[in-house]
């Protein structure tokens, strides 16, 4: 049976992802306890006798989901402090799917490929085409202005390849983008590391697409 909490690998994209939010919300809706919720993704739970607001920090930005509205308007429950910001339909999924696959482990800080992951060797290919290749061709020839771009989204300098650079995607969830020049005998390299706890709030299909997110903000920053 398909992970309903797994982002869709679907091409009708449109549809996929309709009814995958849809489903996450649904699923939003049947918790009883949110605030328990909260402590597992490491977010904020902020109620009050007028509202009951759902805090997560995404990319160095914070959004705020409308608990109450769930039931009276389900597709627009997700809002940021930004007036009338456009928040793409795939990246209100990940921050849902965020909260729900949440399990609170504690970060590791032992650092994995995409191979590692569950099923990693079976869509590296897609992966890398998505997310690596992208990478190594707009910052191979200049690897410091990684480092720039990534500013905006939080992001802070590691200690890997000609350069790297360590994104706080979710509270639980930081990912390291790590570039190789490349020289006259080896070809540029880019790859992507992640905590090993990552997929107790991810699974691997959320993942690729949270990382190709990422690289194309960093490539549209340039």
């Amino acid at each position: 049976m398909e992970n309903p909490r797994s982002f869709p690998d679907n091409r009708n994209y449109e549809y996929a992802y309709n009814q995958s939010y849809k489903i996450a919300v649904e699923q939003l809706a049947g918790i009883s306890d949110y605030e328990a919720l909260c402590r597992n993704s490491d977010i904020r739970y902020l109620a009050t006798p007028s509202q009951k607001l759902i805090e997560v920090e995404y990319l160095n930005r914070k959004y705020y989901i409308d608990v109450e509205a769930i039931a009276e308007s389900p597709l627009n429950i997700i809002t940021t402090d930004e007036k009338d910001a456009y928040i793409p339909l795939k990246e209100q999924i990940l921050i849902l799917h965020y909260i729900l696959n949440a399990r609170g482990t504690p970060l590791s800080g032992q650092m994995i490929t995409f191979k590692e992951l569950p099923e990693g060797m079976v869509y590296f290919r897609t992966f890398n085409t998505r997310t690596i290749k992208h990478l190594v061709n707009n910052f191979s020839e200049n690897p410091q202005s990684l480092l720039e771009v990534a500013k905006p989204l939080g992001g802070v300098p590691a200690g890997y390849g000609d350069a790297a650079v360590t994104i706080k995607a979710f509270p639980h969830i930081p990912i390291t983008f790590v570039i190789w020049k490349g020289d006259a005998e080896f070809p540029a390299e880019g790859n992507v590391l992640y905590d090993s706890t990552v997929t107790d709030y991810l699974p691997t299909e959320d993942i690729i697409v949270l990382s190709e997110t990422v690289v194309w903000k960093m490539v549209k920053g340039k």
